[in-house]
């Protein structure tokens, strides 16, 4: 029978220093959904981001929505290449994690929004509380492509309230910035009532009395409320940007609704950094309601301290090897000095607990 060759070994390669071959992902696993919007409803049927654009150019009306989940950058090339999308904000889209910025590429914009979602806790667990994505947005003439990045960054009820209100998706593509934008900005508010609630508990719990106060708690939830801040604060130039600069491709109508969001965001920004003053107040009342307990647990070990010393010293006194000392030989001497130790203890024990030193 023929010999058959043997197959090359990629783990042989691999050893040798050589490089596995890159296979390639179709764009289309990285889509979620693609369709065409013409006056405002969507066309029946499924495209690709390919078929969908070249329909709306061949129409002359109407534009294309293409959501992604996390593209890698052969597929954001592919993406790229159909519309026309500038390489550096094609490269801040597969490296992720951006700042949220806005930027122009002639007709196109590019918007990068911070996601940010609340993780149910324990109050005294040290864990993560504030999870964040990102979401990208590019709007042109006749296109928007919405990038996420992140698991709780879901934009499907978003495109579902959307062709719900077909006078909304009229305006174009700057519609779908508009409704992903105030999306964002509804679950910061989400979000900061959230944390608002841990923080109004944390307090209850460090101003009432005789509780125990878990310093690590508060600072976790310090470090993840700077997360937050982070992640809302840098939005406020570009919403800013987007509902006040006549000159973006923007419908007119939108940069009001924008500016609307914006409002919104405004809000938010100051509830977080009331959060972040709050939490250093917090801060310091516990350290101080530590220090208060550390004082009171010093003084009751000082008082139990006192009245250990009494015994003692008086067993300390009777144990000298001298031949005479009082009481020594009479019949009762061993008893009256128990006698007078525990008298002289009782005594200091009532004085202790009468000034809440016990």
């Amino acid at each position: 029978m023929p010999s058959i060759p043997p197959l090359p070994s990629f783990r042989g390669q691999a050893r040798r220093g050589g490089q596995l071959p890159h296979i390639p992902v179709p764009t289309a696993r990285a889509v979620v959904d693609c369709a065409i919007y013409v006056d405002g409803r969507r066309l029946p049927g499924r495209f690709t981001h390919a078929d969908a654009m070249a329909e709306v150019e061949n129409r002359g009306t109407g534009f294309v929505w293409v959501g992604l989940h996390d593209p890698d950058a052969y597929q954001m090339a592919d993406i790229a290449k159909t519309f026309d999308l500038h390489p550096l904000a094609v490269e801040d889209v597969v490296h992720a994690h951006q700042r949220p910025k806005l930027e122009r590429y002639d007709d196109t914009l590019f918007l990068v929004l911070r996601t940010v979602t609340y993780v149910p806790h324990e109050i005294h667990s040290v864990s993560e509380i504030v999870e964040t994505g990102d979401i990208m947005v590019f709007t042109g003439p006749n296109f928007a492509v919405t990038v996420r990045h992140g698991e709780h960054t879901g934009l499907a009820g978003v495109r579902r309230e959307l062709e719900n209100h077909p006078d909304q998706l009229r305006y174009g593509p700057g519609a779908v910035l508009h409704a992903v934008a105030d999306h964002v900005v509804d679950s910061y508010v989400e979000v900061a009532q959230a944390v608002e609630n841990d923080i109004e508990e944390m307090e209850e719990e460090v101003f009432t009395p005789r509780t125990t106060v878990t310093i690590e708690s508060i600072y976790q939830l310090k470090r993840e409320v700077v997360e937050l801040r982070r992640a809302v604060n840098p939005l406020q130039i570009p919403l800013q940007l987007l509902g006040q600069k006549p000159d973006l491709p923007l419908p007119k109508e939108i940069r009001r609704y924008l500016r609307d969001v914006a409002d919104h965001h405004i809000t938010v920004a100051e509830r977080i950094t009331d959060f972040d003053e709050s939490l250093s107040e917090l801060v310091s009342a516990a350290l101080a309601k530590i220090g208060v307990q550390q004082n009171t647990d010093m003084r009751k070990i000082s008082a139990w301290v006192a009245i250990a010393a009494v015994p003692t010293m008086i067993a300390g006194i009777y144990g000298m090897n001298f031949t005479h000392m009082p009481g020594l030989e009479a019949s009762s001497g061993f008893w009256l000095v128990i006698v007078i130790t525990l008298v002289i203890c009782v005594g200091l024990y009532v004085n202790f607990h009468h000034n809440n030193w016990l």
